[in-house]
């Protein structure tokens, strides 16, 4: 399988590329830099060059603030970039992955999202999300688009420079405590897990709407709850409510994601979070679990 991932230095992008080559594919990376995706012309002379099968679309505008003072941006990065992408693999018969978010729900109704369920963005972030799904699918409607939850991974974030767990390992050298909201519920994923099973995937030639989450949810506070015992971390961990972060961002307060279409297909292979969670941290902070 000749694959291109777009967004190939990014958090998910990295794993992804890594993943895939490890696994026996011939794979070719771009930066954001080399294949802006909201330039219709740059994605099409770059995927040309390539002469991908399958397309990785990794690429992102996902600073959530910055999306709502920016919807323009928002736009055309996550939706009409994704559209451009998805015209331009088209045009050479290749499959694409659109990758996602938890955040197109709105949380009202406090049970495991699933494929079926109507989709309700609170935010900017999450509308241009859930268009670049449409958009994606009406362009190549034998493609991938995968939801995904709670990322995090060995290479930082590149709009946040952190991502969840390198976060609040750091917070805790740095404060004399740390505060996490108990009230924001969501499906924490590590991006090898998402890497791995994007490949079993497009190995058995699925197409459609999947989630691709790990299994189970938890609130922020119990996933930083459990990096601390696991890392024997003895900073202060304290609870907060997201009221004591104002914001004018409105977000989901439950996003948990079952990933029903996995199960139906046969493909179910996510971890638990807590599973996929030990792992990330013995390979990451070797030096802190050695004696755990």
């Amino acid at each position: 399988m000749r694959a291109v991932v777009i967004g190939a230095n990014g958090q998910l992008g990295s794993d992804l590329a890594a993943a895939l080559s490890t696994a026996g594919h011939e794979v070719s990376g771009l930066t954001h830099g080399a294949c802006p995706v909201e330039d219709a012309a740059a994605v099409a002379a770059a995927l040309g060059e390539a002469r991908p099968e399958v397309v990785l679309n990794t690429a992102a505008f996902h600073d959530v603030p910055r999306c709502e003072r920016e919807p323009e941006r928002a736009f055309s990065v996550n939706a009409l970039g994704a559209l451009n992408v998805a015209r331009a693999a088209a045009g050479l018969g290749a499959t694409v992955v659109y990758y996602s978010s938890d955040y197109v729900f709105d949380g009202a109704q406090q049970v495991p999202y699933t494929e079926d369920d109507r989709p309700n963005p609170l935010n900017v972030y999450a509308a241009s999300k859930l268009a670049g799904e449409h958009l994606t699918l009406s362009a190549t409607p034998q493609s991938l688009v995968l939801r995904v939850s709670g990322l995090y991974g060995r290479v930082p974030c590149r709009a946040k420079g952190d991502n969840f767990v390198t976060k609040i390992v750091r917070l805790a050298r740095e404060q004399p405590e740390v505060r996490v909201v108990t009230d924001e519920l969501t499906s924490p994923t590590p991006t090898r897990e998402i890497a791995g099973q994007t490949i079993r995937l497009l190995e058995q030639g699925a197409t459609g709407l999947f989630h691709l989450a790990c299994e189970g949810g938890c609130s922020w506070y119990e996933f930083a709850q459990e990096i601390f015992r696991t890392l024997e971390i003895t900073t202060p961990l304290r609870r907060a409510s997201v009221a004591d972060f104002p914001s004018t961002v409105r977000r989901p307060s439950y996003s948990i994601l079952e990933n029903r279409r996995l199960r139906q297909s046969g493909l179910a292979t996510m971890p638990d979070w807590r599973t996929a969670l030990h792992g990330f941290l013995r390979e990451q902070y070797l030096e802190m679990t050695r004696s755990s």
